[in-house]
C-alpha cells in the first residue's frame, strides 16, 4: 500500500478527523481549512473520472467534461483495475449499491 510510506500516526488522525465530520457543512469548513482549492478541485476531479469510466465514457469524453489529463484518467483507470477498490466502495455507496 502506498500510504505506508507515510507517517502512520498522521495519516490514521487525518482519516480519523474525516471519519468525524458530520454533516455536508463540516465537510466544506473542513476542507476549506486543509486544502487548497486546487488540491480539492484535483480530488473531486479524480472522483468524477472514476465514474465515468466505471459507465463506460471515453477518454476523450471524460478530458472534455472534466479538464482531466490523460495521465490523470489512466492512473483513475489503474486504480479501478489494481487498486484496493476505494473507488468502487465509495462511488457504490454515493449510487446506494451498498
Amino acid at each position: 500500500m502506498q500510504l505506508d510510506k507515510l507517517s502512520r500516526r498522521e495519516v490514521e488522525q487525518l482519516f480519523q478527523a474525516i471519519l468525524n465530520l458530520k454533516n455536508m457543512e463540516e465537510c466544506y469548513a473542513f476542507f476549506e481549512d486543509l486544502c487548497t482549492v486546487g488540491e480539492v478541485k484535483s480530488l473531486s476531479q479524480r472522483l468524477e473520472v472514476a465514474k465515468m469510466l466505471r459507465t463506460g465514457t471515453t477518454y476523450t469524453q471524460i478530458e472534455k467534461e472534466t479538464g482531466a489529463s490523460t495521465a490523470t484518467i489512466s492512473r483513475v483507470k489503474r486504480c479501478l483495475a489494481y487498486g484496493m477498490d476505494g473507488y468502487h466502495l465509495v462511488l457504490d455507496r454515493i449510487e446506494g449499491k451498498s
